[in-house]
């Protein structure tokens, strides 16, 4: 696992830091060959969150969200976006490629191993399909498994260092 993804690792809600992580170390594990998985996006302000909201509507290019802020999970550090970083060096985000020749599309390899954990991926969303996101719906807590939404995480209480209280 490479440093940077090890510091978006680290802004993540605390309840899901070590999932991540061993997430992240099985799909490197599984790819065996030249593709290692980078977290591209974890953590998103408001503000960021904002400006790419703006992109496509305010500023120029093609849409990259429906999500204004505090409309994303990843405004409350339970989504990640991913890349593949070929050879350490060489950013991807081929769906189809299969560096490590197992005859599965490494980036299929990943999202299989996201959903045995019970992460949510953009690409089986209907509209607007978002490939390299991932999202955790159902976060255990002592009191249970917390069913999260962008609507029912607005409506929660935070703590001092600004995540949600789960």
């Amino acid at each position: 696992m490479d440093k940077i993804t090890l510091q978006r690792i680290e802004k993540l809600h605390p309840l899901v830091k070590e999932e991540v992580k061993q997430i992240i170390k099985e799909c490197d594990e599984s790819l065996k060959g030249r593709a290692k998985v980078r977290i591209t996006q974890g953590l998103r302000t408001f503000e960021e969150q904002e400006k790419l909201y703006a992109i496509g509507r305010i500023t120029a290019g093609k849409k990259v969200t429906n999500a204004k802020a505090g409309q994303s999970i990843h405004n409350y550090g339970l989504a990640v976006d991913i890349c593949l970083m070929i050879d350490g060096k060489t950013v991807s985000w081929d769906t189809v490629k299969d560096w490590d020749n197992d005859q599965v599309a490494d980036w299929y390899e990943c999202v299989k191993i996201f959903a045995k954990h019970g992460w949510d991926w953009g690409g089986n969303w209907k509209t607007f399909k978002d490939l390299p996101h991932f999202e955790k719906k159902n976060i255990p807590t002592k009191k249970g498994v917390v069913k999260t939404s962008w609507r029912t995480l607005q409506k929660m209480k935070r703590d001092k260092e600004g995540y949600v209280i789960l």
